[in-house]
């Protein structure tokens, strides 16, 4: 269920190891959901090391996008743009934590000083604010106290089109025999005894399948609640709107700039492939967050309460940026887990599994995220207690090996940095 980036994704995955797969998607095609609303960017500062890991592996796969799918989707394909990436010092993901955990995955990284900071990156006002405050607040308008370093990564970047990406995932399914199916709304999950038997659609037909995965992004929560099997879940998922930003590149050029996380001042920001610069927000405590009871209903236009509080703190950053007055950029819903890390797993109802809570922070995993469900899917359905024994699965790329049970619904949610970053 589900046609995403992270549904096509597992789709391509389980078709290519000879299973029948059938995508179910409520929307029109892959990737027009939450999909298409994405920042796309990949970066690999993660408070865990299963998810620096995750975030390494992907970039190798970005990179070989053509090689890892096994051909183009009509002849083109999504790309991948190595700029780099800068993430200024903040406490809510200390620097000492990330790079340590860098020099474990083998992710190269340099170590800035203010002074450095401003000599790679002119544009760039490396003054201090934290914590970040809303401009209403007469305090977001005072002078720096002190001055951040950062640390760069010289392989992050961000993919061009992330709804293209979720088409390259369905195409390359498509070859090794998946069928997609759109416009197609589940209304129920069947029940076989203690498993899974199947979806019943809206217009009254059902499709009979053994395994069930949930791959639905901000509707998926509602789909779990047909299927009965929350009670043991100890991490929950809630949709939660976003909006993200474009504005005229910083002192009207053209070259691209690195992404930059600032947590400083609660924004980040990257360049597009037009020359312009994407701002969005890293939801700092200071701003309420808009969470949907209805992931359909919600206002989908800009609103210029949060992009005036976006692009001014991406203008205190960076000095020569032009804030427009006329807001323009895009709206969208990322199913957000109660520690903003996703939920890959099995549940409690046999053959039904997740692949949910993908918080905003795990387009970049796409890659692995097929891998990641259809190890566990193959070692459960063979008799494996994913919960008591956790499965592992071996990275080909980096020739690492992360633990499968990271991603548990049973995990506890105090154990990792609890904010967009994972």
């Amino acid at each position: 269920m589900g046609a995403g980036v992270v549904g096509a994704s597992v789709a391509h995955e389980l078709a290519r190891r000879g299973r029948r797969v059938v995508v179910l998607d409520r929307g029109p095609g892959a990737g027009t959901g939450s999909t298409s609303a994405s920042s796309a960017i990949v970066r690999f500062n993660y408070s865990t090391w299963t998810g620096v890991a995750a975030s390494w592996e992907s970039k190798h796969l970005w990179e070989s996008w053509e090689g890892f799918l096994g051909g183009t989707d009509d002849g083109a394909l999504a790309r991948f743009h190595r700029t780099g990436g800068v993430c200024l010092d903040a406490p809510e993901l200390p620097t000492d934590l990330v790079l340590n955990l860098f020099d474990q995955v083998g992710v190269p990284y340099e170590r800035w000083s203010p002074q450095e900071l401003v000599q790679h990156l002119p544009h760039l006002d490396p003054g201090r604010h934290h914590p970040p405050r809303r401009i209403e607040d007469e305090e977001f308008w005072a002078e720096a106290r002190g001055s951040l370093g950062a640390y760069f990564m010289p392989d992050a970047g961000f993919v061009d089109d992330p709804a293209f990406a979720a088409h390259n995932l369905m195409a390359a399914a498509v070859r090794h025999g998946a069928e997609f199916r759109f416009r197609q709304e589940v209304v129920a999950v069947e029940r076989d005894g203690a498993a899974v038997a199947g979806l019943r659609l809206a217009d009254g037909r059902s499709v009979r399948a053994p395994v069930v995965v949930n791959a639905a992004g901000p509707h998926s929560a509602v789909l779990n609640t047909l299927a009965g099997v929350l009670d043991d879940f100890a991490v929950g998922t809630r949709p939660l709107r976003q909006e993200v930003h474009q504005l005229p590149h910083p002192g009207g050029g053209t070259d691209p700039l690195p992404f930059v996380a600032d947590l400083d001042l609660g924004v980040y920001f990257r360049s597009t492939p037009s020359g312009r610069l994407m701002v969005g927000g890293t939801e700092p405590a200071c701003d309420p967050l808009e969470w949907l009871d209805d992931p359909d209903v919600l206002v989908d236009h800009v609103t210029p309460k949060v992009y005036e509080a976006q692009t001014y703190r991406a203008a205190r950053r960076l000095p020569d940026l032009t804030v427009p007055p006329t807001p323009h950029g895009i709206v969208g819903v990322y199913d957000v887990s109660t520690d903003w890390v996703p939920i890959y797993d099995r549940t409690s109802l046999g053959g039904y599994y997740v692949a949910v809570g993908t918080s905003g922070n795990q387009f970049k995993n796409a890659p692995v995220i097929g891998r990641f469900l259809a190890t566990i899917i193959e070692a459960t359905e063979e008799g494996r207690d994913h919960d008591a024994e956790p499965v592992s699965c071996l990275l080909d790329r980096t020739g690492l090996t992360v633990d499968l049970g990271h991603y548990s619904r049973l995990r506890d949610p105090a154990s990792t940095s609890g904010t967009v970053l994972g």
